[in-house]
């Protein structure tokens, strides 16, 4: 409550799409259908790596956190953005406001370095296999997850709270459809350049770094697979991999060309779809790469589905 002072207003104006409202009904249709298509796959990931035996491995131990971080992701910002599309009051209060700016990052962060720890987990596989379980150990996943969650825990808090304390000169109009980072530094009055190079700068420790990680490993897997004999275990390789790959441009390439750029830069609509894409899309279509990609978690689905049909 300290940080709300005579600069901040009590309440935002979210304009989202106001200037179109053509735009509203189908996107307030589409968030409607893919927010429950979300929720549930990535419940049918976390049920069937708990359940399924054959899945009990740190690529799957991983996937089951991933799904619960895109659960919450979406979470943090589909139903304001269906209670102000749907409702011509578009306002949210400044601590609500602030609540969903810390939650949205802190799962925003901690994907990113667990896409990059996912990574490294193919890496070892793949590229180490006979030392795998001894480097991917209980205890070394736990680690793992833990100092993920510490670390995008600590870049929300830290960016969160700093960009809260900007001078809002009484301004209570954002150009979005949710409270994020770039844009309250936007509308922010006085001097913030400061706020747009710090921004910058731990933007490139939590997406340009672990990217290029990501892409070292995958250099390396890819060297290591064509140097398979058996043409069934590079397929199975390459299937793993590539799922992954193509959630890790999902994920990585809007969130790149929103927070590596300077706030002040942006264009007034960027904001919006960027957030419709990694808050939304993203954690709509991962349980989907992941199963139509993958025979352990399509078999594991199917046991599950006749084991409830079964019981019934």
């Amino acid at each position: 409550m300290a940080l709300i002072n005579q600069s901040h207003p009590e309440e935002f104006i979210l304009l989202g799409f106001a200037d179109r409202p053509w735009l509203e009904l189908p996107i307030f249709i589409i968030l409607l259908i893919t927010y429950p298509m979300a929720m549930m796959g990535n419940i049918a990931i976390i049920l069937v790596s708990k359940l399924d035996p054959h899945l009990h491995s740190p690529m799957y131990f991983f996937l089951t956190n991933l799904s619960f971080l895109d659960m919450c992701y979406t979470t943090s910002i589909v139903p304001q953005m269906l209670f102000n599309l749907g409702s011509p009051k578009k306002t949210i209060s400044y601590m609500g406001c602030a609540v969903q700016l810390y939650f949205f990052h802190i799962m925003g962060g901690t994907e990113c370095l667990l896409l990059a720890i996912m990574s490294f987990d193919r890496y070892v596989a793949i590229c180490r296999p006979l030392h795998y379980t001894l480097i991917m150990n209980q205890h070394i996943c736990i680690l793992l997850v833990s100092i993920v969650w510490l670390g995008g825990i600590t870049y929300a808090v830290s960016e969160a709270t700093v960009t809260l304390q900007l001078p809002l000169c009484g301004v209570n109009k954002l150009d979005h459809l949710i409270c994020e980072i770039p844009v309250l530094i936007k509308t922010a009055c006085g001097e913030k350049e400061v706020n747009e190079l710090t921004l910058s700068v731990v933007c490139i420790f939590l997406l340009a770094v672990p990217l290029c990680l990501i892409l070292a490993s995958y250099a390396s897997i890819g060297h290591a697979v064509l140097k398979m004999k058996s043409s069934e275990g590079r397929k199975k390789a390459f299937g793993t991999c590539s799922s992954h790959l193509i959630v890790v441009f999902l994920f990585y390439g809007p969130g790149i060309s929103m927070y590596l750029q300077p706030p002040s830069s942006i264009t007034r609509d960027q904001p919006k779809f960027m957030a419709l894409f990694y808050g939304v899309v993203t954690p709509t279509v991962n349980p989907f790469i992941y199963t139509l990609r993958n025979k352990d978690v399509k078999g594991a689905l199917g046991n599950l589905v006749r084991s409830i049909l079964s019981f019934k």
